[in-house]
């Protein structure tokens, strides 16, 4: 009797990964992954699951390797600069990789059935934590002045994730990356800044 084939967990989601991300979830089979990844069915099931649970694994791992560059942008020292390093990381990482363009975030929902209703979820709960940590990043920023008093949080947040998803979609379509970039420059060009505090009468 022959010893089990081994193989590299890391290496395989990753391969499951590029797959989930080129077609999309509805468009990938569990045939297809046994094939990307080159692992037989029974030791991918083993390793993984099924469908859903591996696509959950590939999720965690494009949301800690690929999509840093939100938290990146959640640093940066002005609401201004958060929005610049969001939407610039976005195009980056939308046009980086010829064989899979776009997000896993929206590549992976599109055309979605019924029957994908686990990771249709997980994804909305996935695009709602990078919602609500936006939100929260501007709301400090107006607290702190930086933004000004009456501007809407929730819907700033709101504008740069539709932008960022409709990059997203423009790059799945192949639209360059520096089509893109003037993209995100030009709504960059309408973010609020607050206004100079007023000159103190000599």
């Amino acid at each position: 009797m022959g010893r089990p084939r081994t193989f590299n967990p890391d290496d395989a989601l990753e391969a499951a990964l590029t797959l989930f991300w080129r077609k999309g979830y509805d468009a990938t089979s569990y045939t297809d992954l046994v094939s990307a990844t080159g692992v037989e069915r029974p030791a991918l099931y083993s390793a993984f699951g099924n469908k859903d649970a591996l696509f959950l694994r590939a999720l965690a791992h494009y949301d800690a390797h690929y999509a840093d560059y939100v938290r990146d942008a959640l640093q940066q020292g002005t609401a201004r600069a958060v929005a610049e390093r969001f939407l610039l990381g976005a195009v980056a990482l939308n046009t980086r990789y010829p064989d899979r363009l776009g997000c896993l975030g929206i590549t992976g929902a599109l055309a979605a059935s019924e029957a994908s209703e686990l990771a249709m979820q997980a994804l909305i709960d996935w695009r709602a934590r990078g919602l609500a940590a936006l939100q929260a990043r501007f709301e400090k920023a107006r607290d702190e002045g930086d933004l000004p008093a009456h501007e809407d949080s929730h819907a700033l947040a709101s504008y740069l994730l539709a932008v960022a998803h409709g990059i997203a979609v423009q790059a799945k379509a192949g639209f360059s990356k520096e089509t893109l970039e003037k993209v995100a420059r030009q709504a960059l060009r309408s973010w609020p800044v607050a206004p100079a505090p007023a000159k103190s009468a000599v």
